[in-house]
């Protein structure tokens, strides 16, 4: 039986999922996203060649293109974990994210190590948002 109040979301401004799930599920108002990594949506292809400020960026842009896709904007967002291969890279993150999440109310906040990411990417971002009346 289909759940009425789950629906999918998906845009081609972000890569297509890598397995069988989808790039967000919203859920009343709430909005889970997916992980994100540095794909591009155009041609799948991992961007920034393993340097970790060209892959947040795109992580972002592709994170913040699925969160569009679904009636929010990056103020909305309210919880992010951070995927990391190496924490050494935090500091530098930590700069790119706080351009995107830096203003008003930003958003509560994990950072992870992991030892491995798909497709060899060296940063993942997942969240969630809040979709008010408002922003329909």
């Amino acid at each position: 039986m289909t759940n009425p109040f789950k629906a999918a979301i998906q845009t081609e401004l972000a890569p297509s999922p890598v397995g069988p799930y989808n790039q967000a599920v919203i859920v009343g108002e709430w909005l889970f996203c997916s992980g994100q990594i540095a794909l591009d949506p155009t041609t799948g292809a991992m961007i920034g060649e393993g340097d970790v400020a060209l892959e947040a960026v795109q992580v972002l842009k592709n994170l913040l293109a699925v969160v569009s896709a679904a009636g929010a904007k990056a103020s909305d967002v309210v919880k992010t974990t951070i995927y990391l291969v190496d924490l050494k890279d935090f500091e530098l993150v930590n700069k790119i994210y706080a351009e995107t999440f830096g203003e008003g109310t930003s958003p509560a906040r994990a950072c992870i190590q992991v030892s491995a990411l798909p497709k060899g990417g060296k940063i993942e971002i997942d969240c969630i948002a809040y979709i008010s009346k408002k922003n329909s």
